[in-house]
């Protein structure tokens, strides 16, 4: 499982946000994410409270422009198969491909509920959990220049392409579980074997183990019709289909028009000049039926997104009307602006952003491997001074567990084991808890000389040089100092085994789609443990046999290392409210029995809004605007 590159915009911005006061607006309240309001800062991070703003009656009609910095920075160039950027899916599942399953495209708990989009409904499992029947809309069409209607032939043929490793597919593993999936991804097979369509109108999925979250893999936008006459003409030439991506939604890129004629007629659409490109125009599809979509509301004639390598310069021009809405990283001088002048205050929207923001402790590294300096490594630090390093409330609320609760339906929103007066640490119950631990000695403090110098990794982002001093300063109180390495791209460091590091400052993680399995597995599973690329940082399930047979070069204390691999696994199967209670135990169990981090922001993702901005909404599957609810006047 990968790590998803949804923030990378948002965490260009980080390092400017700490001017910003901790007072400014936030609230630690769930929101239950249903409705619309006008409103100013504060989504509350953790549970995925919705903000939202409506400013009259949206109308049908006009062009929604975004101001949007740098670069498009498109993974898989906009190409459904591999595209794995939040920002483009949210491009893409609210204006251009429907999946067989989608979301109402809404903020908070609300956003994360599955409907049916492309399918009439969400199925149940047959033949115990291993069948999915999907039966298609009827007067779903694609538009020009493929211009015919969306069979189940068009959705076998897009998860055969995503079987197909020379197509570029980013997150494939997801469907490994789909019958005869792993024997086109291996070369053995062209087609995969569990995915049939009787007839045009239904898809059926054999499945080899019980996987209780599938209907949300099926809405990711790699699952969405793809034309072959159109997608066989890239074949092996991964990201070049975005260029004449043909919609089966309510927009489709400028220039999509005329009949398909072949292959060598087909040019590269001129509403899309490619991930480096400066622009990317949507317009009306001519073929979609709105009374086949009861989730979009499909206000704009048009949308318009602006490459800007000026940040200052799309603010400037947000607050101005010439842009609607940005993907950019405000300034603090901005932030504070619209944090603090009633007529704009507004127009700041921050909603929970379904990540959470962590200290990783390696359970192989001394004085890490003891569970009683984890545990009061959580009771010492001061969250509160971290969200203030991050720019304060609005950036998002207090980490208590390991999951945001917006995806166990707010469930656990009061859950705080380590709790202390204004999350700001406690030094005695700390202590309380290093007097059991064999580093001490039996005083409050890590005395042994493993509790002095420890490494710590920390990035270079203005951010690290915040955030550092505050653990520093904290850990000093029972008795522990670092050594701290700063390194430009932290990542490849912690993410590489033998380099054996004890602590590290850096890691966030957001999910993927809306179920907690996307931070268990990959964060946690001892299968997940790879000597490259590791996202369990913490080592949680090694054992020397499995360091050995991975030739992973972990060094330290293998012994008797906590797991929680059947945990995960008695999840996986699981639906409904079984499966997020039982998400839930493993949490609990993780930061009680194990305690791999101190998890301390569940971050937001902020927004600023032009002045002719009539109807906005946030998508929680995406992490970024609702384009498919937007509204501007006329």
């Amino acid at each position: 499982m990968k790590r998803k590159l949804r923030f990378a915009l948002y965490l260009a911005a980080v390092a400017a946000l700490a001017a910003i006061a901790a007072g400014c607006g936030s609230s630690n309240k769930s929101s239950s994410g249903s409705t619309t309001t006008t409103s100013s800062t504060g989504g509350s991070g953790g549970t995925g409270g919705s903000q939202g703003y409506s400013n009259g009656t949206p109308a049908k009609g006009g062009t929604y422009t975004v101001g949007w910095e740098q670069s498009f920075g498109f993974t898989n160039n906009l190409d459904p198969t591999g595209e794995y950027l939040g920002n483009a899916w949210a491009i893409l599942n609210n204006l251009l491909v429907r999946a067989m399953i989608g979301y109402k495209h809404l903020g908070g708990a609300a956003g994360n509920e599955l409907v049916g989009d492309l399918a009439t409904d969400v199925p149940k499992p047959t033949d115990n959990g291993l069948t999915y029947t999907y039966h298609l809309r009827s007067g779903v069409k694609f538009g020009p220049p493929v211009n015919r209607a969306v069979t189940a032939k068009d959705v076998v043929y897009a998860m055969n392409r995503l079987a197909n490793p020379k197509d570029g597919a980013e997150y494939a593993f997801y469907y490994s579980p789909v019958k005869g999936f792993e024997d086109v991804v291996n070369g053995k097979a062209k087609t995969v074997s569990g995915i049939t369509a009787p007839n045009n109108s239904t898809v059926v999925i054999h499945l080899t183990q019980k996987t209780g979250d599938f209907n949300y893999r099926m809405a990711m936008p790699a699952t969405a019709p793809i034309p072959p006459e159109v997608g066989n003409c890239f074949e092996g030439k991964p990201g070049n289909y975005g260029r004449n991506l043909i919609s089966s939604g309510p927009y489709m890129l400028a220039g999509s028009t005329g009949k398909f004629t072949s292959c060598a007629a087909l040019k590269p659409f001129s509403g899309y000049a490619g991930a480096n490109g400066n622009h990317l125009t949507l317009v009306r599809n001519p073929n979609y039926n709105q009374s086949t979509d009861p989730y979009r509301k499909n206000y704009p004639d048009k949308f318009q997104f602006v490459i800007n390598s000026n940040a200052d310069d799309i603010f400037n021009k947000v607050q101005a009307g010439t842009y609607d809405d940005e993907e950019s990283s405000p300034s603090p001088k901005t932030l504070r602006k619209y944090s603090t002048d009633a007529s704009l205050k507004k127009m700041l929207q921050s909603n929970g952003g379904d990540r959470t923001w962590y200290l990783t402790m390696n359970l192989t590294q001394p004085p890490f491997d003891d569970i009683h300096v984890r545990k009061a490594m959580n009771y010492i630090i001061d969250k509160q001074a971290l969200r203030l390093a991050w720019g304060g409330p609005i950036l998002g609320s207090i980490a208590t567990h390991i999951v945001p609760p917006v995806l166990y339906n707010n469930g656990l929103s009061e859950y705080d084991p380590y709790s202390s007066p204004n999350s700001a640490g406690s030094l005695q119950k700390a202590q309380a808890e290093m007097k059991k631990s064999k580093y001490s000695g039996g005083s409050g403090s890590c005395t042994a000389s493993a509790c002095k110098g420890v490494l710590m990794i920390g990035d270079t982002r203005a951010l690290d040089n915040r955030m550092i001093p505050v653990i520093q300063a904290n850990a000093k109180k029972i008795g522990i100092t670092f050594t701290v390495r700063q390194i430009n791209g932290a990542y490849t460091t912690i993410q590489t085994t033998n380099k054996n590091v004890p602590i590290s400052e850096r890691p966030g993680w957001g999910k993927d789609y809306a179920d907690a399995s996307t931070f268990f597995s990959a964060l946690f599973a001892s299968t997940s443990i790879i000597p490259d690329g590791n996202t369990n940082y913490s080592l949680v399930g090694l054992t020397p046999a499995l360091n050995k047979a991975k030739k992973l070069g972990v060094t330290g204390n293998l012994n008797n290392i906590p797991s929680v691999d059947s945990d995960i696994n008695a999840c996986l199967p699981k639906l409904g409210q079984a499966r997020i209670d039982c998400w839930e135990g493993v949490d609990k169990k993780l930061m009680t029995k194990v305690v791999p981090w101190v998890p301390y922001l569940w971050s937001n993702v902020v927004k600023i809004l032009g002045p002719n901005v009539t109807h906005w909404n946030y998508d929680q599957f995406a992490d970024d605007t609702a384009y498919s609810q937007v509204a501007v006047k006329q």
